[in-house]
């Protein structure tokens, strides 16, 4: 009986012996990691590194990066995309400025052409590229058109171009948000337990560690 108590005795040691061990080993791995983070970290009475939750999940934010990306493309057309690491918006923006100004090239030639045939006319000349196509009356109205084209493309440029800006402004702010599944928005779909029947609906989760 007594063997079999010192036996129980020193098993129960070893397992104690373990699971000490296994701890040290933890606190071990948990301090190597602490110091490779490089982040800010406080030490308990027992002289344990403890690093706050909050100075590894959370990204360091800048104030000043949405403005830095909004100048950017104010001064050159996806330069803020580029400053986001949004490459793939570049070749969209320059698409987009690019057909607004061929439009406006385009109808301010063309606006151009009617006027000059318009004063020949005038001056009684007959030999214009429009004498086959257009009256006079038929000349003024393609003016009036083309110079509408002409503005409204220019309106449609400076458009795009502010949208640049400000889509470089927008990324920059949420880039700097921390999305994980403590914080998300998406949808769900749900079986009443009742009718039986499937429900639609959006989920929002937010916790606080």
């Amino acid at each position: 009986m007594t063997n079999k108590l010192l036996i129980l005795l020193f098993c129960l040691l070893l397992s104690f012996s373990a699971l000490a061990q296994e701890k040290e080993d933890k606190k071990k791995v948990d301090q190597k990691e602490v110091k490779k983070s490089k982040k800010p970290s406080t030490k308990n009475i027992e002289g344990v590194i403890i690093t706050p939750i909050d100075s590894i999940v959370r990204k360091e934010i800048d104030p000043l990066r949405p403005s830095k990306a909004a100048f950017y493309s104010a001064i050159l057309p996806g330069l803020g995309q580029a400053y986001n690491k949004k490459y793939w918006k570049i070749p969209i923006v320059y698409a987009a400025l690019g057909a607004g100004v061929y439009f406006y090239i385009d109808n301010n030639n063309g606006y151009n052409r009617a006027r000059e045939a318009y004063k020949r006319r005038l001056a009684g000349f007959q030999d214009d590229e429009f004498q086959d196509k257009f009256t006079d009356d038929g000349l003024r109205e393609a003016q009036k058109s083309l110079r509408r084209n002409k503005e409204l493309s220019l309106l449609i440029t400076v458009g795009l171009y502010a949208l640049n800006i400000i889509d470089a402004n927008v990324d920059a702010h949420l880039l700097q948000y921390n999305v994980d599944e403590n914080l998300s928005f998406k949808p769900h779909y749900k079986i009443n337990e009742f009718n039986r029947k499937g429900t639609v609906g959006l989920t929002m989760n937010f916790k606080l560690d």
